[in-house]
């Protein structure tokens, strides 16, 4: 077995097109341009159907990696971008790093894993149904066989950026006699959102594969993934799939393990996992312990009741604002106020990820107290 080292590195970015960060830290030899598996980002648009900020980021991203390794290697490179950086969260990017152990030297794991994949474009007809399911249960299984997880139950975080449909698209679909599950550009995002969910909750065996029909998706919120974080955007019309678990092919400090918020206050869970990963996270994170903290990624949701634990919320009755938007803000301030900053990869819209008004949280931590 040729052992693996993973490496992530948290950037701050001044604008969706800046990458300064990333090269100073390819030029002074922190980052190797030929080992980004992939990279997530926060960028500062709305995070809706016509949020832009992701492709203008995508793009200077596969640009700034093209100078270094080439086109064909760059497009290979996964581009995860959640726009809206709501309230106090930090607009900045998560490069995740893979090398051989041979050049580390380090002991061998169980440590942090890395595994990524890109599906083929999605008919639009498929956008939101059992389709779109088994295209990204495919694509999770292709991601854990990357990373070399073969257990299920050592993945702990699937990543995934989604399609949406737009009405271009729409019309197309219905030009060779197709029809999709709505016409609606920003109902669209939240059936690809949960559809990919469903996706990796179908291969990671959270949910039976035959309880998943057309009917279900974005309605029955019953099934749900515990560990499935999905973003729709404009910029792509296949899925990029990111895996991040546990393997005893990895060496190295870093570890990761996940938690599920039942409510968007619900942090308790977040800090159970951070004293697994051997944080005190007694009260807010302490200096020290913060630094030990690589990247925190959460899914954030308003919840379909319009009430939590029992007093009305209004994120769902704004018609200025998405209640997504409404969401990342709340949620991340309460993370926020968790682990002592707002450089948190905070998601929204989280059909089918975690209980309804809750989601799904991935915590990485540096084992040894220096963040890589």
């Amino acid at each position: 077995m040729v052992l693996r080292r993973a490496f992530v590195h948290r950037l701050p970015a001044a604008a969706p097109d800046d990458v300064s960060a990333l090269e100073a830290a390819i030029a002074d030899g922190r980052i190797d341009p030929a080992g980004v598996v992939a990279i997530l980002g926060k960028t500062e648009g709305n995070g809706c159907v016509n949020d832009f900020t992701r492709a203008f980021a995508v793009r200077a991203l596969s640009d700034a990696l093209a100078g270094h390794v080439g086109r064909p290697a760059a497009a290979a490179v996964s581009l995860v971008m959640s726009g809206g950086t709501e309230g106090g969260l930090s607009p900045h990017l998560l490069v995740l790093e893979r090398r051989s152990a041979e050049e580390t030297g380090d002991a061998p794991g169980p440590a942090l894993a890395i595994g990524a994949a890109h599906t083929g474009d999605l008919p639009a007809e498929d956008l939101g149904r059992r389709g779109q399911v088994e295209m990204v249960a495919a694509g999770v299984r292709a991601a854990m066989a990357d990373a070399g997880l073969d257990d299920p139950a050592d993945v702990h975080f699937v990543q995934i950026k989604c399609p949406l449909l737009t009405a271009d698209r729409v019309r197309a679909a219905e030009a060779r006699g197709a029809t999709t599950a709505t016409r609606d550009t920003l109902k669209s995002m939240g059936l690809s959102r949960g559809a990919s969910a469903l996706g990796v909750a179908v291969a990671l065996g959270e949910i039976d594969r035959d309880a998943v029909d057309d009917v279900a998706i974005g309605r029955d919120f019953s099934l749900w993934s515990g560990r499935a974080s999905t973003s729709g955007g404009v910029e792509l019309l296949g899925h990029e799939i990111v895996v991040l678990g546990t393997g005893r092919g990895w060496v190295g400090p870093l570890s990761v393990d996940h938690a599920v918020m039942a409510d968007g206050i619900d942090v308790e869970p977040v800090r159970a996992a951070l004293r697994r990963l051997g944080l005190a996270a007694d009260g807010q994170l302490a200096a020290a312990e913060r630094g030990r903290l690589v990247a925190l990624l959460a899914k954030a949701e308003a919840g379909s009741t319009g009430r939590l634990r029992g007093l009305r919320h209004t994120m769902l009755d704004d018609s200025d604002i998405s209640s997504t938007r409404h969401a990342r803000a709340f949620v991340a301030g309460a993370l926020a106020g968790l682990v002592g900053h707002a450089e948190i990869f905070v998601s929204g819209g989280a059909e089918h990820q975690g209980p309804d008004g809750g989601g799904p949280v991935a915590v990485i931590v540096d084992r040894e107290g220096v963040m890589g």
